[in-house]
This record gives structure tokens, sequence and C-alpha cells, in this order.
């Protein structure tokens, strides 16, 4: 029983919102970059500008291409001013469908060097 108190205790200190330990377990994620998958291979980054635009003040979009071939991978990058259009942007194009294609859009994390 002391043992289902301590776990408890600790879980309810651990989830709370207003734990000092919160930021650092549970990071919200604040980007204004998105990563954008499932994306047709006709898809090219004036049409990405076009889907996402409408959301916020874009910097950049990129749609990654094969080296060899030039085609589209199927998956891009578009980056946001304000973590608020991209929060928007993400929340909104999330399953839509573009160009043919149900696309999935979430937060880029950044590479490992």
């Amino acid at each position: 029983m002391r043992i289902n108190t301590a776990l408890t205790n600790a879980a309810t200190l651990l989830f709370n919102n207003s734990s000092p330990f919160t930021p650092f377990l549970f990071p919200r994620h604040s980007s204004t970059n998105l990563f954008v998958a499932g994306l047709s291979y006709d898809t090219n980054e004036t049409v990405l500008r076009d889907a996402f635009g409408q959301y916020g003040q874009i910097i950049e979009v990129k749609v990654i291409c094969d080296r060899v071939t030039g085609k589209s991978k199927g998956y891009g990058f578009v980056r946001f001013i304000a973590e608020t259009s991209a929060a928007t942007g993400r929340k909104e194009m999330h399953k839509k469908i573009l160009d043919g294609r149900r696309i999935r859009v979430c937060y880029a994390h950044k590479q490992a060097s």
C-alpha cells in the first residue's frame, strides 16, 4: 500500500502542469519548421507554398529531390516566421489531400550532427 501511494504521489508530481519538472520531461513543440511527408512526386515548392501560405508568412519551402534524377522524394519542409502560424498550418494541413495524396505534417526535428 505504501508503494502504491508513493508511486501515485510521484506520478502526480511529474504529470501536474505546475510541477517545475514538466518543461524538461514533456517539452512542448515550439518550432517554426514543419516536415511534410506523403507528397506527390509531382508536387513542387510553389504548390507547397501556396497550400501552406494561407496560415501565415513563410520563410522557406523545400521539396527534397533525388540528386541524380531530380525528382521529388515525396517529402519536404515548410518554415514559417511565427510559431503560431506553424502550429496552425500543422493542425489544418495534417491528413489533408494535396495533389491527390494525403499528406502528413509534423514538427521537424533538428538533425543530429
